[in-house]
């Protein structure tokens, strides 16, 4: 059934004239995008509409431009880390009220499977995902089921707003992993998100965090986060560092957040992970790795699966309010919605100065 659509000149209830076209951003298919105007939609009786102010740019958007995201199908609308403004709420709507600013996440669920009823709803049977198995937050407007959206207080800027997913992320793989004040941990990848698990291990008292990379600027912004030790990979052999630093025992704990073909084998060599440690892997390559049985079982390794986030927006967002996070850097570049053409012409032209891109509205 075709949405309702809002007729042109339509008020709100604060009396603001409604625009009735949007744009939006489609990727058609990999490498080939189109800005298209479209009709405002109207939301349901349980649902919202959102006027979006700032979508932040994921590796996983990067991934569904070039085709690279297994979990994507096309013609797709990318952004899934997303805050706007409640512009319109159906009737039913009793969580969030016109003008509010909010948060959307990012999965949309059943309810019902075995997964939703044990509070694995991130892993749901039917889970669609914005921006890659559903359309996301890259327009002007878009519908959302009000369990869905999370109000944040007015004092959040746009720009930490569109953190608020990256930062779930960050609580919910180290609550995956266990992570307790003792744990010796190691992360490899000192981009956006293994920035933000390093935040997080500190917030959580951890007095060791490893943090490794090739790229040194992103390791000298991993120290001013809090980094106890950095390492570079392409001058340094990891084992050999990480028994240095952890006077032979190794750490009880890694992050693979790099995600690149052999990242997972290299954090699981010996000398790396102690024995009774945990692995926890954040990506989806899909090419085969070097791991065998020996180099789990020997010592008892826990791998630790982890996919986006479960139950952490609300938890993130209350955070975020106390200022509790250093935000200051994790975004280095800020792009208006209208020059959208210079995000793909930096996901074909990659700068190592460009950490992450958020789109302003």
């Amino acid at each position: 059934m075709r949405p309702e659509l809002f007729r042109a000149g339509e008020m709100t209830r604060k009396g603001k004239k409604m625009k009735n076209t949007m744009k939006e951003v489609v990727v058609v298919k990999p490498h080939h995008t189109e800005v298209r105007e479209v009709p405002v939609p109207v939301p349901g009786d349980d649902e919202v509409l959102i006027q979006m102010k700032a979508a932040g740019v994921c590796g996983s958007d990067h991934h569904i431009y070039h085709g690279a995201n297994p979990c994507s199908t096309y013609p797709r609308i990318p952004g899934h880390e997303n805050a706007g403004i409640v512009a319109k709420a159906g009737k039913n709507v009793t969580n969030v009220k016109e003008g509010d600013h909010v948060i959307v996440d990012l999965i949309h669920t059943c309810g019902e499977c075995y997964q939703c009823r044990i509070g694995r709803k991130n892993v749901c049977e039917k889970v669609m995902v914005r921006g890659s198995g559903m359309d996301g937050g890259w327009r002007e407007y878009f519908t959302a089921p009000a369990k869905e959206v999370y109000r944040i207080d007015d004092s959040v800027s746009w720009e930490d707003a569109a953190l608020v997913e990256p930062y779930a992320i960050g609580a919910h793989c180290t609550a995956r992993g266990r992570v307790v004040s003792e744990d010796i941990v190691l992360i490899l990848g000192a981009g956006t998100i293994g920035a933000i698990i390093l935040q997080t291990c500190k917030a959580k008292g951890c007095k060791t965090v490893i943090c490794c990379d090739i790229s040194d600027s992103s390791l000298e912004r991993a120290k001013e986060y809090g980094a106890d030790h950095v390492i570079n990979t392409k001058k340094e052999n990891l084992a050999e560092a990480v028994q240095k630093i952890t006077e032979g025992h190794g750490v009880t704990i890694a992050f693979d957040s790099a995600c690149f073909p052999g990242s997972l084998t290299m954090i699981m060599r010996p000398g790396i992970v102690c024995n009774a440690g945990r692995v926890v892997p954040l990506g989806f390559c899909t090419k085969p790795e070097e791991i065998t049985q020996a180099m789990i079982n020997q010592r008892e390794l826990d791998i630790i699966g982890t996919r986006m986030s479960c139950y952490k927006f609300e938890p993130t967002i209350a955070c975020m309010e106390k200022k509790q996070f250093n935000t200051e850097g994790i975004a280095t570049t800020f792009i208006s919605f209208s020059q959208i053409d210079k995000v793909f012409e930096y996901m074909d032209n990659p700068d190592p100065s460009v950490k992450k891109m958020v789109i302003m509205f």
